[in-house]
């Protein structure tokens, strides 16, 4: 099926951006978003791309990943009870 959507210039030039980021052409990226949109928008894998990404590259152990999170967690339930 072919459709023909009428975009604003300023739409247009983000939606060109963003496809031309991940190396496609705009064509290409509205089938993909359609496509992501009616399944229920994007998999937990593809949310955490690029967070494993930055972890990766940030040389980061194992160890040190757990102690950052336990740390966020331990201040998260510091402020919630500080609110109470």
């Amino acid at each position: 099926m072919t459709i023909q959507i009428d975009l604003s210039p300023d739409l247009e030039a983000k939606l060109r951006a963003q496809a031309a980021a991940r190396g496609k052409d705009l064509c290409s990226f509205a089938q993909e978003v359609l496509e992501k949109t009616a399944h229920g928008g994007e998999t937990l894998g593809e949310i955490l791309g690029p967070i494993r990404r930055d972890i990766e590259q940030s040389g980061m152990s194992d160890a040190e990943l757990d102690s950052l999170i336990e740390q966020a967690i331990e201040g998260s339930r510091r402020d919630r009870k500080l609110k109470a």
